[in-house]
């Protein structure tokens, strides 16, 4: 993975090392060592699939389910690839996503719509737009990328008992429906527990929680559940992990847009 020249210039501005992140240092310098160590604690997945459900809120608490399949890539010179095809119910079923995330250039996205009977890229523009009626947007569909935000140490905090950094993340890249994003980091795994998002007028917009982590390949972490509350509308979106299996028979050629209106 490449990293800007602020990484170098971290590791001269840091002056004592806490946990593998500097603990007195520029905020702005200490906020890039704790993503870089998120990061570097999740490489070496190779892929994955995953059997999710998805539960939609509306502002009354009325709930509608989704079924979905996750497989993910990733790739050591770039982001991640990700394939998400809906199984049910009716409406939905056959609806297929495909997300290229990229480190530095702006992240590629196609929908196939089964009403439709064809495959639509996302224009860049339109990413801060919603997944599929859902409280996720699609910019969020993308796999974590150090480069893609500037940050800002701005302390510590507990969630749930877990020591966390809080850490304040701007967006870099074009388009984002997000001025700001506020992060909880736990010391002891770098597991996200939760992110606020503020919109473009600097309100608060969405509250995501991740919960119910569990340990794969004595390495990888990930959370049984995120659930998103958009705190604006009173909507909310759950995505329930019914199982998650790694090493699984992928390659590149099951994540191709050619191929999309085919994706099981």
């Amino acid at each position: 993975m490449r990293y800007i020249s602020l990484v170098l210039l971290a590791s001269f501005i840091s002056i004592t090392t806490f946990n593998g992140v500097a603990a007195e240092s520029e905020p702005s310098a200490k906020g890039l060592e704790i993503a870089q160590e998120r990061k570097a604690r999740d490489r070496g997945w190779n892929n994955s699939e995953a059997k999710i459900l998805m539960v939609l809120r509306n502002a009354q608490g009325q709930e509608a389910t989704r079924k979905l399949n996750v497989k993910s890539m990733e790739l050591t010179d770039d982001g991640d690839k990700a394939l998400t095809v809906f199984q049910s119910p009716r409406d939905v079923k056959g609806t297929a996503f495909l997300s290229f995330s990229h480190v530095f250039d702006a992240d590629e996205q196609w929908i196939f719509l089964p009403a439709l009977k064809r495959v639509k890229r996302i224009a860049s523009k339109n990413k801060s737009g919603p997944f599929v009626g859902s409280e996720f947007a699609f910019e969020d569909m993308t796999s974590f990328e150090v480069e893609k935000f500037s940050y800002t140490y701005v302390g510590d905090e507990t969630i749930d008992g877990e020591a966390c950094f809080v850490l304040e993340q701007v967006p870099q890249y074009d388009y984002s429906g997000y001025t700001l994003q506020k992060v909880w980091i736990d010391k002891s795994h770098y597991r996200v527990h939760k992110v606020e998002f503020y919109d473009k007028k600097g309100a608060l917009l969405k509250v995501l929680e991740l919960k119910d982590y569990e340990l794969y390949k004595e390495k990888y972490w990930r959370p049984i559940r995120s659930e998103m509350t958009n705190l604006q509308t009173r909507k909310s979106t759950s995505l329930i992990t019914e199982s998650l299996v790694f090493d699984t028979d992928l390659s590149e050629s099951d994540f191709d847009k050619n191929s999309l209106k085919r994706a099981r």
